[in-house]
């Protein structure tokens, strides 16, 4: 297997001169391809790949141990050259990162499809995965790596946020104030927990083995400040709680040694979760008693020891959570498979006796058709953002949350490449549109409004809307997204399926099919899309559609499994669902 790691990453190749002249994203109002659909396509993967976004974008790395933008270098320069010459009425197919054809279709047609990491149900697993990999034939695109939806921590914060928020509704007053939320993982998922907890109130200790990455943090605004040591880190949180202070360090540690320092302490934080890479134990997670660069030492020397001291790492880390948990604390696993892990490879049956964060806090969203929406200024100019911003707080007036949450970020949250928002908008189609008289969802409401500026010359570029895939009706994924449906329904992978061919027949400009995620191979089917909104009529009709079926996704996945709230949204907003019709 070691050969085979090795292989794979040779087999990237050296940086692409193209790669190096860009440095992320190009911005401004000249463009290179034939239209904006294309040239957005292109400035997404190279806002991906863009050293203040990307983890290691020098081996197309761009999040989440392995997640990767393309292939190869070589693919790489391919995708963009294509990217270059695709006209209005062809589509570009890109498998597990490498261009492999481009076909005449129309219009509405998207102007690329990607699928990446997908393998057939028997052979879906790493090891056949890494094999596939080590010969070049496939790659990891994690889930907004391989789509080219990736904007960095920022694209991150508010999910977090939101899980925090409704956390501290349903178990404090409201808030995190005088509360500490211990976590590990500062990576480009976990790297938004610490602004998360402060912007709620509360305190946030962070265990991060990898140094840089805490300065990383603390250079961005995630994160304040940086211990080498537990014991001052526990004094100054304890300090900052007592004090009803929002404050944030991280501790430079393995996460399951901080959780157990925690114990032997007696010190039980009021909630305890981790981010850590834990769906990939050989290229995400880090054993304990190593350093960073003996980790990596050991990764080549000896892939399968390295394997074998994570998830015996793993398993102790749950153990510590657990035993947090027994003692008072509030625990939630935050989406990356280690209680899957720590299950399937050391037989733990409990490792499932504490829950993941969406049936525990999200769910209830994702029956309404809400989630992460996210856009970005192609244009690069931050007031370009800024107009957004004011427009979505314009157009909900009565979502004192929403407006808290805009206030917040545009405070708070750093740009990092292309300048970008996220909000939690969903499906709620109330107001009417008056150049068709169809209701509209929250989504497209938004969309268009965004649409109009543009044409009008408010926002100076086009503005590309996308998602993340911690979303309502586009993921089948049984220890995160779809973990304890109410029907049992978990692993159906058919609604993927069809959310990314709906996307398709409704007009997005990007849609995306993939295997894995943050849960690792095998674990997960996900579906993601992109919307360029260019002030165009085609752009608004794309819109209309779009986000009124991706949304719609959400609401009719969960009244099909039986969630009272997701039937009472099909009634309000007039959603088709055939079975409950009759």
């Amino acid at each position: 297997m070691g050969d085979q790691r090795q292989q794979a990453s040779a087999g990237v190749g050296t940086p692409s001169d193209q790669w190096r002249e860009y440095r992320g994203a190009p911005t401004g109002t000249d463009i290179e391809c034939e239209g904006w659909r294309q040239e957005a396509a292109l400035r997404v993967l190279n806002n991906n790949l863009d050293p203040e976004v990307a983890e290691k974008p020098e081996d197309l790395v761009v999040y989440g141990g392995t997640g990767r933008a393309a292939r190869s270098w070589d693919a790489y320069d391919a995708i963009v050259d294509e990217l270059r010459e695709l006209d209005d009425e062809e589509t570009l197919l890109v498998q597990s990162g490498k261009p492999v054809g481009r076909f005449r279709t129309h219009g509405m047609a998207p102007r690329v499809l990607i699928a990446n990491s997908n393998l057939v149900g028997k052979w879906d697993g790493w090891e056949h995965f890494h094999e596939l990999e080590a010969k070049g034939l496939i790659m990891y695109g994690q889930m907004t790596a391989g789509s080219w939806a990736y904007i960095g921590t920022q694209g991150i914060i508010q999910g977090t946020y939101e899980t925090l928020a409704e956390l501290a509704r349903d178990e404090y007053d409201g808030d995190l104030q005088g509360r500490i939320v211990a976590t590990g993982g500062l990576g480009g998922m976990g790297g938004a927990q610490p602004l998360a907890v402060t912007m709620n109130g509360g305190v946030c200790i962070a265990a991060e083995v990898d140094e840089s990455r805490i300065d990383r943090r603390i250079e961005t605004g995630y994160c304040m400040e940086k211990a080498d040591d537990l014991d001052d880190a526990l004094s100054r949180a304890r300090e900052a709680a007592e004090a009803g202070e929002a404050y944030s360090v991280g501790v430079h540690v393995n996460a399951a040694d901080m959780l157990e320092a925690m114990l032997e302490r007696d010190f039980v934080p009021d909630v305890v979760t981790d981010q850590t890479s834990a769906h990939d134990e050989l290229e995400g997670y880090y054993p304990s008693g190593y350093t960073v660069a003996e980790a990596d030492d050991l990764r080549e020397r000896d892939p399968d020891r390295y394997r074998e001291e994570s998830l015996d790492t793993m398993e102790r880390h749950v153990d510590a959570i657990l035993e947090l948990q027994e003692r008072g604390a509030t625990a939630f696993e935050y989406g990356n498979n280690i209680r899957g892990q720590v299950k399937e490879h050391r037989g733990a049956d409990d490792a499932f006796d504490y829950p993941g964060f969406v049936p525990a806090y999200i769910r209830p969203q994702f029956c309404r058709g809400r989630g992460p929406f996210r856009w970005m200024a192609l244009s690069g100019d931050p007031a370009d953002i800024h107009r957004t911003d004011e427009a979505v707080k314009e157009l909900f007036p009565e979502k004192e949350s929403l407006h808290r949450w805009i206030d917040l970020a545009q405070e708070q949250v750093e740009f990092q490449g292309l300048p970008a928002r996220v909000c939690w908008l969903g499906y709620q189609s109330e107001a009417a549109d008056e150049r068709d008289g169809d209701a509209l969802t929250e989504r497209a409401r938004f969309a268009l409004r965004i649409n109009d500026l543009v044409r009008e010359g408010e926002i100076s570029a086009p503005i590309v809307v996308t998602r993340d895939h911690l979303d309502a009706g586009s993921v089948a994924s049984p220890n995160r997204e779809t973990e304890a449906m109410k029907d049992g329904s978990d692993a159906i992978a058919d609604w993927p399926i069809l959310n990314a061919l709906l996307n398709c027949a409704a007009g997005a400009d990007i849609v995306a099919v993939h295997d894995g995620g943050g849960v690792g191979i095998g674990n997960a089917l996900h579906a993601n899309n992109h919307v360029v909104l260019d002030g165009t009529d085609l752009a608004a009709r794309k819109a209309r559609r779009v986000f009124t079926t991706d949304p719609g996704m959400g609401v009719i996945r969960h009244a099909d499994a039986g969630y009272d709230e997701a039937e009472q949204e099909a009634r309000e907003s007039n959603v088709a669902v055939p079975m409950d019709d009759r």
